[in-house]
């Protein structure tokens, strides 16, 4: 897909890799409409857009409210004329205390947000993207999603196995409407998250984790950026996952072959 001249929708825009996300998409030419439950937040990125020179407005939604997603696909449409691309990058991590003790209702918020959210954004991005004749959907995941785990919080590990899933199942859309979903697995990126997903564990594991940490050369918002751009630019991709690893170049992730009968 060209970017250019296109209309893209970007949650969790306010910080981190869904504001990376918004800016490099603007530089590409899109319309960007950055979406965040934070307006400030959402607010500062599209006046980093415009400071360039791009296109952007921002609005504020929850991802989880039904009301507010429709409302979000609305706002591109009244105010860009469109949807072409949409990044579902919104997501959350409990914080402390670690599994198993952390309240059930925060760890079903997060569940919520960084699945559930991807879901419902997805379903109702594609009645919008097929008026414009296709378009292409990138979901945020995580190395956590595909083999590698989250032992401080496995609950953030399996909403972002889901996605991976999710993702996978709906490659067909392609086909049925031009519509390609892909999704993105980042390693460790330096963002708000990481310093939130670190509080949950013990002083000890905390130290053992950040020692390990600082032998990785840290992977930078804008790097999930450039893959995420990757996977809306290749037409031939749909229902993949790119690895992003910290010290490697992106990878697209091989999935174990079904077996076969005998």
């Amino acid at each position: 897909m060209d970017i250019a001249g296109k209309v893209a929708l970007v949650t969790g825009a306010g910080s981190g890799i869904g504001r990376a996300s918004a800016v490099r998409l603007a530089r590409e030419g899109a319309s960007v409409v950055a979406v965040d439950v934070n307006e400030a937040g959402a607010r500062e990125t599209v006046a980093q857009i415009e400071a360039a020179g791009g296109r952007a407005a921002g609005v504020r939604a929850d991802v989880t409210r039904e009301e507010d997603v429709r409302a979000m696909v609305a706002f591109a449409e009244d105010t860009f004329s469109g949807l072409d691309i949409l990044h579902n990058n919104a997501g959350v991590i409990t914080g402390p205390p670690r599994w198993p003790d952390t309240e059930p209702e925060r760890w079903m918020r997060m569940l919520d947000v960084n699945l559930r959210g991807v879901i419902l954004g997805t379903q109702l991005a594609i009645p919008a993207m097929r008026k414009r004749g296709g378009g292409a959907i990138v979901n945020t995941a995580s190395l956590a999603g595909i083999g590698y785990g989250f032992p401080p919080n496995p609950v953030y590990a399996a909403t972002k196995g889901g996605v991976v899933l999710f993702t996978a199942s709906l490659a067909p859309l392609r086909d049925e409407a031009n519509i390609r979903v892909n999704c993105v697995c980042p390693g460790v990126v330096e963002t708000p998250m990481l310093t939130r997903a670190s509080e949950a564990t013990s002083d000890a594991e905390r130290d053992a984790t950040m020692e390990r940490l600082r032998a990785l050369p840290m992977l930078q918002p804008e790097e999930i950026a450039d893959a995420v751009i990757s996977l809306i630019r290749d037409d031939s991709l749909a229902g993949r996952a790119l690895m992003v690893r910290n010290g490697f170049a992106p990878e697209l992730y091989r999935a174990p072959e079904a077996p076969r009968p005998a």
